[in-house]
């Protein structure tokens, strides 16, 4: 049996395998290592996913999804056409694609995979995770934090006894930073900190809010597929500042072109309040992990956002030294959870190495404080596994009753950092009965239990009766039973997925659509003729025509793109 590593990403995924000694990213059917994590319904009311899905965000917002991992383990439904679906399920076609990749390429069928997620992703979070997984019909028994995949590749585990460094992961939508040390085969994470709503995508956001503030627009007044072209046009921005030292930035409106310059130094000006943000989880994880800087043996960058020259520079002068970043950043988590799949299947050519991993959240339960005089501040937060906490850990806290002759004690379950319950959040909650007796003479034993999936079970006891209570945690309003999973799994098996191997052309289509709305005359009317033909050959089903058709189509639309981007 072959198990497929995968890197579940923000804006892009990648699926990898150990073959022939090596992790190798998998390449999708359009040859491609990275598939953007995009899901679109098109006209036929078939999805497609990834680069064709990409080009229809400005064509079809409505009918388009990104940046949906963000809200993973939340109720948010995102609707695509007359189809509504959680995050899970979004992330599930974007799973069940490159499952088909891995199949494809490895000629065998795939039933599981390693899936890396975010180390600050919480307990709902991951649980969403394992969820997207099942619905994508891959057994998911571990879950790897995506800077310790990153460490893995890095071949960390392989060097010097008793080495910490730091992974700083900056993605299209999360960051997290990580703490680890090796020591005698261990590589144990010492901290882990991050923003699950801090990426790359943030610092696109800030040059489109530039362009509309510099014309004094507000984004609620243009339309989706303006929205879209213009989110668009500052990913291009970032990525020339990326390479460049200024770009400009260009928007077609029915009253005529509007455009903004900007140049690196101004960009570096706009980004210091995220960069701000970058800062802070980094000098909590060394404050957890306690840690200096000048005891780290090494900083590693990881991520695509990691790309930008405003974050090397940042990186550099926070730690006072040059970042390693010599892996390509896109794509070292999934070398790294390749590499942790092919160890889960014992290869013979890879030495066993133990990963452990934190508890990223401080978990606890609501408690009321005796003020005297038989009045009592309810609402404290009480931690029974305080965050960096190395799991699988289990731990245990008696509580008393509060009245006399209760009958039943609630036990509800927060995850966060702050004193007062109601600014933390809420996982969930379990009551039990108790006999009836005076005030304090009846107790329970709260265990919370935390494995190394970040799956938290919570067993209440009553220590008169023996009576138990046990509950895997899950988000109120999106948990599903295993029942549940199996009838949605049905459903969305139901739905049409285009075919992978017509997806070259369905690429060139979708993407032709796209160059036709941001084109003008003359432009507009090339891509016509050559969609028109196009789309003749392939009626007539003959592969050796449309593929000769293709390659034409193909050129006309890169001449396009080319033009509009000097432009």
């Amino acid at each position: 049996m072959t198990i497929i590593g995968i890197d579940l990403g923000t804006t892009n995924s990648l699926v990898s395998c150990w073959i022939n000694g090596e992790s190798v990213i998998i390449p999708n059917a359009l040859g491609n290592r990275l598939t953007p994590s995009v899901v679109s319904v098109d006209e036929n009311g078939e999805i497609v996913v990834g680069e064709v899905a990409k080009e229809r965000l400005i064509t079809h917002p409505g009918k388009t999804a990104s940046v949906f991992k963000r809200y993973m383990g939340t109720s948010k439904a995102f609707s695509l056409g007359t189809y509504r679906f959680l995050p899970e399920e979004l992330s599930a076609f974007i799973l069940k694609s490159l499952k088909a990749d891995a199949e494809a390429y490895l000629g065998k069928e795939i039933t599981e995979a390693v899936i890396s997620v975010p180390a600050y992703f919480n307990d709902a979070q991951r649980r969403a995770t394992k969820r997207a997984g099942q619905l994508a019909g891959l057994k998911v028994e571990r879950l790897l934090s995506e800077p310790t995949a990153a460490a893995i590749a890095y071949g960390l585990h392989q060097q010097e006894p008793e080495t910490k460094f730091l992974i700083f992961d900056l993605g299209g939508g999360t960051f997290d930073v990580s703490i680890l040390e090796l020591f005698d085969g261990i590589m144990e994470v010492k901290s882990v900190a991050g923003d699950n709503f801090l990426g790359g995508e943030d610092f696109t956001g800030l040059l489109a809010s530039l362009f509309l503030s510099h014309h004094q627009m507000e984004q609620s007044e243009l339309s989706g597929k303006v929205q879209m072209a213009l989110w668009k046009q500052a990913e291009l921005c970032k990525q020339a500042l990326s390479t460049g030292r200024d770009c400009t930035m260009t928007l077609q409106f029915e009253d005529g072109v509007k455009e903004i310059s900007i140049d690196r130094a101004r960009f570096e000006q706009l980004a210091k309040p995220l960069l701000a943000r970058l800062q802070k989880p980094v000098e909590r994880a060394l404050r957890d992990a306690a840690v200096k800087l000048g005891e780290l043996d090494a900083i590693i960058l990881v991520g695509g956002a990691t790309r930008m020259p405003v974050i090397f520079s940042f990186t550099g002068k926070l730690f006072g030294r040059l970042p390693a970043n010599s892996l390509h950043p896109d794509e070292a988590v999934a070398i790294g959870v390749g590499i942790q799949a092919a160890m889960k299947e014992r290869h013979e050519d890879l030495e066993e190495i133990i990963l452990t991993d934190v508890c990223p959240y401080t978990l606890g339960t609501s408690i009321s404080k005796s003020l005297g005089n038989g009045r009592y501040e309810s609402g404290i937060f009480d931690p029974i596994i305080e965050r960096n906490t190395v799991v699988p850990v289990s731990r245990v806290r008696r509580y008393n009753t509060l009245i006399d002759n209760q009958t039943a004690i609630a036990v509800d379950t927060y995850q966060g950092e702050s004193r007062l319950v109601e600014n933390n959040i809420l996982l969930g909650e379990l009551t039990i009965n108790v006999p009836p007796a005076p005030a304090g003479l009846q107790s329970i034993d709260v265990r919370y239990t935390y494995d190394i999936n970040g799956i938290l079970e919570v067993e209440v006891s009553s220590v008169e009766t023996g009576e138990k209570k046990v509950a895997i945690i899950q988000e109120k309003e999106t948990g599903l039973s295993l029942e549940e999973i199996a009838e949605r799994f049905k459903e969305l098996e139901a739905i049409k997925v285009h075919p992978r191997e017509r997806l070259e052309n369905r690429l060139l289509l979708a993407r032709g659509e796209r160059l036709y709305e941001e084109s003008l005359a003359e432009q507009r009317q090339v891509i016509v003729d050559a969609m028109v033909r196009f789309e003749d050959k392939l009626k007539k089903q003959d592969m050796r025509e449309i593929k000769q058709e293709a390659e034409k189509l193909k050129r006309v639309l890169d001449q396009i793109e080319e033009f509009l981007r000097l432009w």
